[in-house]
């Protein structure tokens, strides 16, 4: 049976600058497509949302630039948490799929596993190596 599945995904940048936040926002984007076999037919909506330190630009224009072009997609600011996760862009997908819970793939990226400790490594999210420097 087919049931509408949320698949979230987090990742950071160093700077609020446009290009960048495109440019985190459609690595993440590919990253939460692949790990999960996403096809924009099956594909609700999808919500982006920025910590309020990163407004250069709108994430969701990313979704377009992908070709994304029928979805409905929504951008938003997160709370300014004192202990939140600097410069952090969120997608959560809404994706028809008959997928059940357990198999949906969560992306987490460059340092924002930090949202979601209690789920790594349990449920399959895919974290990059901590290494690697953020878009």
């Amino acid at each position: 049976m087919v049931m509408v599945r949320g698949v979230r995904g987090a990742t950071t940048t160093h700077a609020n600058d446009a290009d960048l936040i495109r440019a985190a926002t459609v690595e993440l984007l590919q990253a939460m497509i692949a790990a999960n076999g996403i096809d924009e037919e099956h594909v609700a909506s999808a919500l982006f949302t920025t910590t309020p330190d990163l407004n250069a630009t709108f994430p969701a224009a990313a979704a377009r630039g992908i070709g994304w072009t029928q979805v409905a997609l929504l951008g938003a600011q997160e709370l300014d948490c004192p202990n939140g996760v600097p410069m952090c862009i969120r997608v959560l997908i809404h994706w028809n799929t008959d997928k059940p819970l357990n198999a949906i793939r969560h992306v987490y990226m460059h340092g924002a596993q930090r949202l979601r400790p209690d789920l790594y490594p349990e449920n399959k999210i895919v974290v990059e190596d901590e290494e690697q420097p953020p878009i």
